[in-house]
């Protein structure tokens, strides 16, 4: 990771008095929205801001929650002196985190049956993580009904679009991936697991187990040399 990626700035901006974080990579993005950053997209930059509209004493203590979260995760952060702090919090695993194990967990499937059980833990009803996303945002539609105004109305209407019809077409083509792999009862043919047994036959000396050797991509011959015309 290069280290301009750990080195970030949280500072109030002399000009609009706004609190704004710089620099960093995902995961500091990840750790400053966490703690009530919000992101802004720009053409040549992404960075964060306080929240609209909250009292100077809270903006202080969120840019000193946000550092001190940064540094305890390696970060190594310069700020105004308002928000410094040597508070050292303990850090917890995001929930994205035990979703995305299940990426690690595929990558490493020897056979249909193991994609298929993983797979599952998506797509099964009631309890499965596509299921609970759509109670998520339900919910938040839920939310947005009584906020009495136009624009959270049309909010709750799209995210009832999304877990009415987009999640529910996502559901269908990711149970029907399942349900295929499921019954084909077959190894992957690239992950044949590695007995690390040696056959008698081998004539390699060295060699630790029968896998088969690694392949090796061919060279990519240079461009042809387009030909002048002859003197």
């Amino acid at each position: 990771m290069p280290l301009a990626d750990r080195y970030l700035t949280i500072r109030r901006d002399p000009d609009s008095e706004e609190v704004l974080a710089r620099e960093g990579d995902l995961e500091a993005h990840s750790i400053l929205q966490r703690a009530g950053f919000v992101p802004v997209h720009r053409l040549h930059e992404t960075y964060h801001r306080a929240p609209a509209g909250l009292p100077h004493d809270e903006e202080t203590g969120l840019a000193a929650e946000a550092v001190a979260r940064l540094r305890a995760a390696g970060y190594h952060v310069v700020c105004d002196p308002d928000f410094d702090t040597d508070r050292q919090p303990v850090r917890y695993q995001p929930l994205g985190e035990s979703v995305a194990h299940l990426a690690e967990r595929i990558r490493q499937a020897t056979t249909t049956d193991e994609a298929a059980q993983i797979l599952t833990e998506l797509t099964a009803p009631c309890d499965g993580i596509l299921d609970a996303v759509g109670q998520v945002l339900t919910a938040t539609a839920e939310f947005h009904d009584h906020l009495g105004t136009s624009s959270a109305r049309y909010t709750a209407r799209r995210l009832r679009y999304l877990a009415e019809e987009t999640l529910r077409v996502i559901g269908t083509d990711l149970v029907h991936t399942r349900n295929n792999l499921a019954d084909r009862h077959a190894p992957h043919p690239g992950r044949t697991p590695c007995t690390q047994e040696v056959p008698v036959g081998e004539r390699e000396r060295s060699a630790v187990c029968a896998c088969p050797p690694p392949l090796r991509a061919l060279p990519v011959p240079p461009p042809p040399v387009a030909a002048g015309p002859r003197r």
